[in-house]
């Protein structure tokens, strides 16, 4: 008599069954990934961000926002890296300056090297009428 339920063809089915599960959700969590990128983190730094605080070993760039201007004028850029003692005293300053300059700061939680810094301003967009 045959046997209905072959369990090695069982298995062989099962195992192909968990591979391809796994590969779509492995392609599905990494989807987010390959998605364009949208906002000011984004390369070409299309909203013209400036660091903050201010650092030495960053120098202004040539195209820099007036407001980013404003807030090396109030608060001298420093060479503390962040975690230190000199370094939150400057963040604090340089952030007031920044709101107070009417921009928006930006935590930067995925650091690259066209954004090394752990916050950002962004200039405040004029109103066209």
């Amino acid at each position: 008599m045959k046997q209905l339920l072959n369990p090695i063809k069982i298995v062989r089915h099962l195992k192909r069954f968990i591979v391809t599960v796994s590969g779509l959700w492995l392609i599905l969590l990494a989807a987010p990934t390959y998605a364009s990128c949208e906002g000011c983190l984004c390369p070409g730094d299309p909203c013209q961000l400036c660091s903050l605080p201010p650092m030495e070993s960053e120098p202004p760039k040539p195209d820099e926002p007036e407001v980013c201007a404003r807030i090396r004028a109030k608060v001298p850029p420093t060479s503390a890296q962040p975690g230190s003692n000199e370094y939150f005293p400057s963040l604090d300053r340089s952030t007031a300056a920044c709101v107070a300059e009417g921009g928006d700061v930006i935590r930067n939680r995925r650091r690259s090297d066209e954004f090394p810094a752990r916050f950002y301003c962004k200039p405040p967009i004029p109103i066209q009428r």
